[in-house]
């Protein structure tokens, strides 16, 4: 079993308040979490207006499957024009057997 460990930080630039940003924010989480069944929030910055960073966590049989799901995140994140990717961190590790 392996673990696969994402984070990423997103810059909200029409975020005007901490409402806006959440709002924002916590709809691409719910989509991530009902889309690709992982584990997923908000980790970092909660006070800044413009700025986010989120983690997601899997598990997986193969790096394979964790590659294909990361890709899929990957996109879903992409594709929200009011969040740009500044930071992008992948990682996979060995779970227990």
């Amino acid at each position: 079993m392996l673990i696969g460990l994402t984070t990423f930080e997103l810059h909200l630039p029409q975020a005007r308040s901490l409402k806006e940003k959440r709002k924002v924010v916590k709809s691409l989480v719910e989509r991530i979490h009902q889309r690709y069944r992982v584990s997923v929030l908000e980790a970092a910055h909660h006070d800044l207006h413009q700025r986010a960073e989120i983690a997601v966590v899997l598990l997986a049989r193969d790096e394979v499957e964790i590659d294909r799901i990361m890709n899929g995140i990957r996109d879903t994140v992409d594709q929200r024009s009011e969040a740009l990717v500044t930071r992008w961190d992948e990682r996979v590790l060995e779970g227990v057997e």
